[in-house]
């Protein structure tokens, strides 16, 4: 019998973002920018702790690899599309801050099952 292995730790979060940085979404590493640069937003917004927290995470395909940064935020099953810098400051003030999604960079919603 293999021996079991510590637990992973992980902080309690709000929401979890998760961004698109495969090769195919956005070929010149504006993605990966934009994820380098998510630490420091967050912070000045108050999402990096908290009850508002938001885990960020970086994923190398989406299959939807067209007019991207993609950006999907959980457990809300929003997906946004165009996540420029300054698109994305919408995303943290309104979304993640506000509540409010911002409905002109929603290309895909979840379905809800059970009304749930």
């Amino acid at each position: 019998m293999s021996e079991l292995k510590e637990k992973p730790k992980l902080g309690d979060y709000n929401r979890h973002l998760l961004i698109c940085t495969g090769a195919r979404c956005t070929e010149n590493g504006e993605a990966q920018a934009l994820f380098e640069q998510m630490g420091e937003k967050f912070k000045a917004a108050g999402i990096d702790k908290g009850a508002l927290r938001v885990k960020r995470t970086r994923t190398q395909c989406f299959a939807t690899c067209t007019s991207g940064p993609l950006v999907c935020i959980q457990p809300d099953g929003i997906w946004y599309y165009n996540v420029t810098p300054e698109n994305l400051q919408r995303i943290i003030d309104e979304h993640l801050v506000a509540g409010k999604p911002v409905e002109e960079l929603i290309y895909h919603r979840a379905t809800q099952i059970n009304g749930a």
